[in-house]
C-alpha cells in the first residue's frame, strides 16, 4: 500500500491527462501550469504534429488540407498515449476522430476545457495563426465549431468550465474535478 498523504496529486500521476477543448480555450497554457503543479511532463499535440511533419499546421492544412492533417494528428496522439503518464494538449478537432477519441479514453483520462464562446473569440483574435479562422469572424467559427464539436467533447470523461481568470483558477478546478473523477472510481464495484 503506497501512502499518497505526502501528496495528494499522486494519485493523478499515474495516467496521462489530455485536455481537449475549442481552440482558445487554454488547453496549451492550462495544460503547461497542470503539467508543473502534478510535475509531470508536458506536451502538446501541435508542436508534435509540426515537428513529425517538418512544417507548421498553418502549411499542413495549406499543402495538404484539413483530412491529411486529422490523420497525422491522430497517428501522433496514438505514439504519445504510449509514451509514460504527461499532460497532454490536443488541437480542437482531434477529439471530434472518432478513432482519436477512442485512444485517448482508452489510453488516459480526457478533460473538456470550456469556456464562452465571445471569451473564445476574444482570445483567438488576437492571433492570425488559426487556419480555421482564416479571413473569418472568430465568434462566427467558434459558435459553429461548437456545435459541431460539443457532443464529442461532452464524451470525455471530466467537463471544466473555465472563465476569464488566471490560469492558476483553471488549473485548480481541473485538479479538483479529476479528483473527484479519482473518489468516483475508487467507489467503482
Amino acid at each position: 500500500m503506497t501512502d499518497d498523504t505526502a501528496n495528494p496529486n499522486e494519485p493523478l500521476r499515474h495516467r496521462t491527462i489530455v485536455l481537449v477543448g475549442l481552440m482558445g480555450v487554454g488547453k496549451s497554457s492550462v495544460g503547461r501550469r497542470l503539467a508543473q503543479a502534478l510535475d509531470m511532463p508536458f506536451r502538446d499535440a501541435d508542436n508534435e504534429v509540426e515537428s513529425a511533419a517538418g512544417r507548421s499546421i498553418a502549411e499542413i492544412f495549406a499543402e495538404l488540407g484539413e483530412a491529411a492533417f486529422r490523420d497525422g494528428e491522430r497517428r501522433v496522439i496514438a505514439r504519445l498515449l504510449e509514451e509514460p503518464p504527461h499532460v497532454l494538449a490536443t488541437g480542437g478537432g482531434a477529439f471530434i476522430n472518432d478513432e482519436t477519441r477512442s485512444l485517448i479514453n482508452q489510453n488516459a483520462i480526457s478533460v473538456w476545457l470550456k469556456a464562452d464562446i465571445e471569451l473564445l473569440a476574444r482570445r483567438v483574435g488576437r492571433k492570425d495563426t488559426r487556419p480555421l479562422l482564416k479571413n473569418r469572424d472568430p465568434v462566427e467559427v467558434l459558435t459553429e465549431l461548437a456545435e459541431v464539436r460539443y457532443p464529442a467533447y461532452a464524451q470525455a470523461h471530466v467537463h471544466v468550465q473555465t472563465g476569464d481568470t488566471p490560469h492558476a483558477v483553471a488549473v485548480d478546478a481541473v485538479i479538483a474535478a479529476l479528483r473527484n473523477r479519482l473518489d468516483q472510481e475508487s467507489f467503482q464495484p
